[in-house]
């Protein structure tokens, strides 16, 4: 039996799972299926899912419990649910929603034609949860089908070693496995052979790359080869304060492929609150990296992850958040409120913050972060940047979206003959959250 003629796919969380979500697209269109516009056209479903945050857990939950009404109305769509939830939950997700088909694990994502076959052979769900990663899944050629010709993806590293307190990364996507770096280097010209002009590099922690397979930190070798490709932009995510180096940096800034923006993840401003999530750095020693990176990259876009309501935090500590926001002056800040995460040491801490406390605490630091992001964005004004046209603004499809070099999101009128070219633009106005050019 068939699976069908079309697929959709849903996808949550973090840039892994949106490259999952084009292996997905790969492995079902290599089956025979095109891409349908929405659920209710689709004959597969497929979810990739994070489980970091509560709320995305409560959004998967609502919307796959949604589509029993499919089920019931003359249609019989295979649904099936992966990512960090499948391979968190497992059998439970299954039986808590029975209309799921099947639930795969992050380690399994191969395996989902085979999986969506069975169900249509034997009438019955079924599940694939493989407790931990190999260097073999790094090496399956899976296919991929990528959302924009111009950009790709590209897994130097999976898991994570670091367990801090609150994360439940370690436990769905397993121990840090590093891919060799002669690897890396020859997807990465295949790529640029293909057509593409901007690579991210991807990993738990991509700061930390080779330390399990060479007995070192070597991402700065990293981004040197996959530069060395020819490549127009390379962008790299997540990285981790405690493994950014010197020698990272100033890679950084001698080589002009790299783009002058980092994600790093501050988590919080105070050294106890830091010392309990642990993270492995203090507050002082964040503050000299974002020196330190501003230093030898000035036009550097800076942007971190903060937590607030973190078990036992004081009025005082939160403050200590609000000084390093101030102290900084992030381009970016994504603001999350704590929420347990079963099986996380900090799931069992006591001296939980109240909700109508951590909400208070929530929108000062909100107020804050839209205010340093919009001086940051004011000093562009009048500034031309180059900017790599992606498509239109699924808001305003009149208007295209780009990114600058340093990752910031710009709205302007261009001809769709431009999507995926890199232009000059004029900086024309300025919001907390994205900038509005013209051609230059």
């Amino acid at each position: 039996m068939g699976l069908g003629s079309s697929y959709f796919i849903r996808t949550f969380g973090c840039q892994m799972n949106k490259y999952d979500s084009e292996r997905v697209a790969g492995l079902l269109q290599a089956e025979g299926l095109s891409p349908a516009s929405s659920p209710d056209e689709a004959d597969v479903i497929v979810f990739l899912t994070c489980c970091v945050r509560e709320g995305a857990d409560e959004r998967l939950y609502g919307q796959v419990a949604s589509l029993k009404r499919l089920k019931t109305a003359g249609r019989s769509p295979l649904i099936a649910v992966g990512g960090c939830i499948g391979q968190r939950d497992g059998e439970a997700l299954q039986k808590r929603i029975p209309h799921v088909d099947v639930v795969f694990g992050t380690h399994d994502l191969h395996e989902l034609p085979r999986l969506l076959q069975r169900v249509t052979e034997e009438s019955r769900p079924q599940i694939a949860r493989r407790d931990s990663s190999s260097m073999a899944d790094f090496t399956r050629v899976v296919p991929e089908r990528r959302e924009h010709a111009f950009h790709a993806w590209l897994p130097i590293s999976v898991g994570c070693d670091n367990f801090c307190s609150y994360c439940i990364v370690p436990f769905v996507r397993g121990r840090e496995i590093s891919r060799p770096l002669a690897e890396i280097d020859d997807i990465a010209r295949a790529l640029v052979a293909d057509g593409v002009r901007e690579i991210t590099l991807l990993g738990q922690n991509v700061n930390s790359y080779g330390r399990d397979l060479y007995g070192e930190q070597r991402f700065a070798e990293v981004l040197e080869a996959v530069a060395a490709t020819g490549v127009s932009r390379l962008g790299f995510a997540t990285s981790h304060p405690k493994d950014l180096t010197s020698a990272t940096i100033t890679t950084m800034a001698q080589t002009p492929a790299v783009l002058r923006y980092l994600h790093l993840p501050a988590q919080h401003g105070n050294d106890e609150i830091l010392q309990a999530m642990r993270r492995g750095y203090t507050q002082a020693q964040y503050r000299a990296l974002a020196a330190e990176l501003r230093a030898q990259i000035p036009d550097v876009t800076l942007s971190t992850d903060l937590i607030v309501g973190f078990p036992g935090e004081t009025e005082a500590q939160f403050e200590d958040t609000l000084e390093l926001v101030r102290a900084i002056g992030f381009d970016q800040v994504f603001t999350f409120i704590y929420s347990p995460r079963a099986g996380t040491r900090a799931a069992s801490l006591a001296d939980r913050i109240p909700r109508d406390v951590a909400l208070e605490r929530f929108e000062r630091l909100t107020e804050l972060v839209q205010h340093s992001a919009a001086g940051r964005n004011a000093a562009l004004l009048d500034s031309t940047q180059s900017v790599l046209i992606e498509g239109p603004s699924k808001r305003e499809p009149a208007l295209m979206t780009g990114r600058t070099r340093g990752y910031k999101l710009v709205h302007l009128k261009a001809p769709a003959d431009l999507i995926g070219q890199e232009r000059a633009v004029r900086i024309t106005a300025a919001h907390p959250f994205y900038l509005e050019g013209t051609l230059a």
